[in-house]
C-alpha cells in the first residue's frame, strides 16, 4: 500500500495511548513497535494500511485539523477546548468523568454577588461558552495545574475543571456546583480525509466499535 493511501491516527501519549492501542489489537489492528517503549513517535503497523503518530494531548486536534493525521482520539474537554471544526465518530469510553463548576463546599450556587465572578480554569473556552450560555459575565484566571488552590487562596471564587472521583475536591473543601457536561475518550476525523478515505475510515470505525469500553 502506498504511503499516502495508510490512515494515520494521532494517539495521545500516555494513559490514553495505551488504552486505545489496546482497543486496536483487539480491533485486529496490530503494530508490535507501539510496545517498545521506545521514544520513536511515528510508527508504521505490518500492513502499511495505519501509520501512528504519538503526541501531547492537547495537540491531536490540531494534527487532525491540518490533516497531519486522518483521525486522532483525544479526551471530549480537549476537544470542547480546542473548539475545531472535526468530525466526532466514535465514544471509546476510556477516561470517563465530568468537566465541572466547583467551589466552597458551603456554597450552593454563585459564591458573590458582584457582577463579575472569577473563575479559574486550564480551560478557558469552555469556561466562557458555559457561563456566557447562561448570560453570566466572569473574570477567567487561566492555570496550567493544580486550579483546586486558587478558591483556598482567593484567587478565584470557583473554578472549572475535570472531575472523576472527587476526592481532591474533598479533601481541599470543595465541592462539585454545577455539571457542565460528561467527558470520555472520541475519535475524531479530518473533514477532507473522510471525503478522501471515507471508506478506509468507516471500516476502521466499525472494526473499534465492538471493542469499545
Amino acid at each position: 500500500m502506498n504511503r499516502n493511501d495508510a490512515i494515520t491516527i494521532a494517539l495521545a501519549k500516555g494513559r490514553l495511548a495505551d488504552d486505545t492501542i489496546a482497543i486496536l489489537e483487539r480491533s485486529g489492528i496490530h503494530c508490535p513497535d507501539l510496545a517498545d517503549k521506545s521514544r520513536k513517535l511515528i510508527y508504521l503497523d505490518a500492513s502499511g494500511r495505519y501509520r501512528f503518530l504519538f503526541v501531547k494531548p492537547s495537540d491531536v486536534p490540531t494534527y487532525v485539523q491540518h490533516g497531519v493525521a486522518d483521525v486522532g482520539v483525544a479526551g471530549k474537554d480537549t476537544l470542547m477546548e480546542a473548539a475545531l471544526p472535526l468530525y466526532e465518530m466514535l465514544d471509546l469510553g476510556l477516561g470517563r468523568c465530568r468537566i465541572c463548576v466547583c467551589g466552597p463546599q458551603n456554597a450552593t450556587g454563585p459564591t458573590v454577588t458582584v457582577a463579575k465572578r472569577r473563575v479559574a480554569s486550564k480551560y478557558p473556552h469552555i469556561a466562557h461558552e458555559y457561563f456566557a450560555a447562561k448570560g453570566e459575565t466572569i473574570e477567567l484566571i487561566k492555570l496550567n495545574g493544580s486550579v483546586e488552590i486558587a478558591p483556598l487562596l482567593g484567587l478565584s471564587d470557583v473554578i472549572v475543571d475535570i472531575v472523576e472521583s472527587g476526592r481532591t475536591l474533598q479533601e481541599n473543601g470543595l465541592s462539585v456546583l454545577e455539571t457542565i457536561c460528561a467527558c470520555s475518550a472520541r475519535v475524531v476525523v479530518n473533514r477532507v480525509s473522510l471525503k478522501t478515505k471515507r471508506q478506509s475510515i468507516q471500516n476502521l470505525i466499525e472494526t473499534m466499535r465492538p471493542h469499545v469500553v
